[in-house]
């Protein structure tokens, strides 16, 4: 099979296309990535001369551009998009551009070279935010309530993927994942920021009161999912992958990095002004998934963790070059 990942410079396309040659040396992969502030070909040094991968520097709202790679593949697995709840607060427009109508021009194209199958790749964020005094989590039925420029964004895009196949028979599958962490993730995102800072000697920041819940889910854990979403469910359905079973907040999170480079706790940890319409809780119910698929997180959160710390303690070279500039971002 002949695979176009969109967005195969960035985290989690990164780790996927590593995680598919890997367990399907057979097929091909054609990554399209415009390389944007998150798009890192570091991350892919090691199968750059790979046979059965190539890469294409491209924009996927760039529709003779995507006609002309999307002609040459039989499926799509569709990450490309702008995905940092800060920079949506600072700049929206670029949201909307990527997110909705970008993926409104691979549908077309997809539509029009009959594309064997189209997975897109989405975000719990759709959902809005839950209590932090409930038990409930976020699952297939729940109903669209977004609440930053990046999940209005998001949320349209799914709305537009599944038009697409209710309208004009497109092979669709969705998947909405919880935060996800692991190598290769930008420092400017919360777990690796964390990461680099204390490694840096700097402190850990702490948005608002720290009590912000995140259900995380490891990358790989992450492509596990879609691998058998992409293979095996049928054409139209969605399904939530998350990685957690019990809460566990930002400042918790902070208190085992910590933990984990033996800082202290009372020198490490800067709480922060809160950033605009931040959600208080996700929760992610994955039943559907385990039940219909057979797919459960692989490693429970303690265990990716410390991978994930040991990780950037041994890929300095990787994550130092990005680190100043990741951190401009919060200085607007």
């Amino acid at each position: 099979m002949k695979i176009l990942v969109t967005g195969g410079a960035g985290f989690i396309g990164s780790n996927f296309i590593h995680y598919w040659l890997e367990k399907h040396p057979d097929d091909e992969i054609i990554n399209f990535d415009l390389l944007t502030y998150a798009g890192h070909l570091e991350s892919l040094e090691s199968i750059k001369d790979n046979p059965h991968y190539s890469f294409i520097k491209g924009d996927i709202t760039d529709a003779k551009a995507v006609d002309e790679v999307v002609s040459k593949v039989d499926a799509i697995i569709h990450f490309a998009a702008e995905s940092h709840v800060d920079r949506s607060i600072l700049d929206p427009l670029i949201f909307t551009k990527t997110n909705i109508i970008g993926t409104q021009i691979l549908l077309e194209a997809a539509k029009k070279f009959g594309i064997k199958k189209f997975h897109h790749v989405s975000t719990d964020e759709v959902f809005g935010a839950l209590p932090l005094d409930s038990d409930t989590k976020f699952n297939e039925e729940t109903s669209y309530n977004p609440h930053s420029p990046y999940a209005a964004s998001k949320a349209s895009s799914d709305h537009l993927v599944r038009a697409y196949h209710d309208t004009f028979g497109i092979s669709v599958t969705i998947t909405n994942c919880s935060n996800n962490f692991g190598p290769y993730q930008d420092p400017e995102k919360f777990m690796p920021r964390m990461i680099t800072n204390l490694l840096s000697g700097q402190k850990v920041k702490v948005y608002g009161d720290g009590k912000y819940v995140r259900d995380w889910l490891h990358v790989l854990d992450h492509a596990r999912a879609i691998e058998m979403v992409f293979l095996n469910a049928a054409q139209g359905s969605t399904y939530c992958v998350g990685g957690m079973t019990k809460d566990v907040n930002n400042l918790e999170v902070a208190q085992k990095v910590i933990k984990l480079l033996g800082k202290s706790e009372s020198e490490s940890i800067e709480f922060v002004t809160d950033r605009p319409g931040h959600d208080r809780r996700y929760a992610v119910d994955w039943t559907k998934i385990n039940k219909d698929l057979g797919w459960e997180p692989q490693y429970d959160f303690d265990s990716w963790l410390e991978k994930t710390v040991k990780w950037y303690q041994e890929n300095e070279s990787w994550w130092k070059p990005l680190k100043e500039k990741s951190e401009s971002i919060y200085k607007k």
